[in-house]
């Protein structure tokens, strides 16, 4: 997890600087960015449900193994593009690396005590995060310091995934589900996703997630072009990049395992709603900010709150689903992540036009607010149906 983090935050830091290299014309960059963006999850979202059903079926470590090797292809794909349209393909060739996490969480799950389990989710949410940091750190540190070019960086962080194919394939063990599926593949993948979308509970835990992804990668190809204006292209533009994303990777990394630990103590709504409203602001003031410093705060909040969403998210949905469909529950818990990584980057590339790099901020911020409006309508659903003293928790700690 870490090291696929390292490397598509590398992806997504260093897509604006490689489109100019190869000589996209600055007006039609910008939607560039966003649009490429959205091609990192078109190929991956219909094969999210048969992941989840061919780790289940046969193998968990398998599928994941999978994973490291498909990057290690798409990081050397990505150092040895020279033309967008080999750009745009490599990119494309990502989808075949997605549908991991959602495997992982649900071994997690099964091995995991219950009196644990939203901090030791929130401590596995930390990889990705401190990924995010490292794939830009380690960028600016060969472009600034060493003076190596953009397609090292990716040939270093290929090097890296055939590493963690080797560490999941040869040191791991296997965890099987509780209940392991039956049955053809496509019946069990569609049947996964149906038991998903018939469940109220479920449909609103995955709609509020898909609220926080979608203002997420609204915004997130714009980051590096909000670092960019601010120090210009050349010297010193992947070590600020990497100054403000590592900065908000590290406190999603940091904050992520608190947000869980008090959301086994308080509930993991309040501390949900908390999340979203806090994200909101966070979105909206980044691109006025004066400075990298203050870009750099900006982009920390709005990480640590998106991270603590995501903490909570995987709470409720540990918590709240059945034994028997809970694996397959998890294996989709990034379904609405794919959809959002092919609608936030067309919606920003649209924005852009008429709003510059500020608008898909602006946007995002209100994106967040919804979602937060949307848990706040559940609360208020539940103490009017459910008179019991707390009806934020299921149970304790919930």
């Amino acid at each position: 997890s870490l090291v696929e983090g390292l490397g598509v935050s590398q992806v997504y830091a260093l897509l604006p600087a490689s489109l100019a290299q190869m000589g996209v014309p600055q007006a039609d960059r910008l939607s560039f960015v966003g649009l490429f963006g959205s091609l990192l999850w078109i190929v991956g979202l219909p094969l999210v449900p048969l992941w989840g059903v061919w780790a289940d079926k046969y193998s968990r470590k398998a599928v994941i193994t999978r994973s490291a090797i498909v990057e290690a292809v798409v990081f050397l794909g990505m150092g040895l593009s020279r033309e967008p349209w080999q750009l745009a393909l490599t990119m494309l060739l990502i989808g075949f690396q997605l549908g991991n996490t959602g495997v992982m969480l649900a071994g997690i799950r099964d091995v995991t005590p219950r009196n644990r389990l939203g901090t030791t989710i929130a401590f596995f949410g930390v990889a990705g995060p401190i990924g995010f940091a490292a794939g830009p750190a380690i960028a600016g540190i060969l472009i600034d310091g060493l003076g190596q070019s953009i397609a090292t960086v990716f040939l270093v962080s290929s090097g890296l995934s055939v590493g963690t194919a080797l560490l999941v394939g040869v040191v791991s063990r296997e965890v099987r589900p509780e209940f392991v599926p039956t049955g053809r593949v496509l019946d069990l993948a569609f049947g996964a996703i149906r038991g998903v979308l018939r469940d109220p509970v479920v449909r609103r835990i995955f709609l509020v997630y898909g609220t926080a992804f979608l203002a997420n990668q609204i915004t997130r190809p714009y980051v590096p072009v909000l670092v960019e204006r601010l120090v210009g292209l050349g010297p010193g533009l992947a070590s600020g990049i990497a100054l403000v994303a590592g900065t908000a990777a590290l406190a999603g990394a940091a904050i992520s395992p608190l947000g869980g630990a008090i959301g086994d103590r308080v509930g993991f709504r309040p501390v949900l709603i908390a999340a979203l409203l806090a994200g909101s602001m966070a979105s909206v003031a980044m691109p006025a900010a004066p400075g990298l410093g203050s870009l750099a705060l900006g982009a920390l909040g709005f990480a640590a709150c998106t991270s603590i969403v995501g903490a909570m998210v995987f709470g409720l949905l540990a918590t709240e689903v059945p034994p028997e469909r809970r694996s397959a529950t998890l294996n989709l818990v990034y379904l609405p992540l794919y959809a959002a990584g092919i609608v936030g980057p067309v919606v920003g590339s649209v924005v852009v036009r008429f709003a510059d790099v500020a608008g898909p901020f602006w946007i995002a911020g209100a994106v967040f607010l919804a979602g937060a409006g949307v848990v706040v309508r559940v609360l208020r659903g539940r103490a009017r149906h459910e008179p019991a003293p707390d009806p934020v928790s299921v149970a304790p700690g919930s």
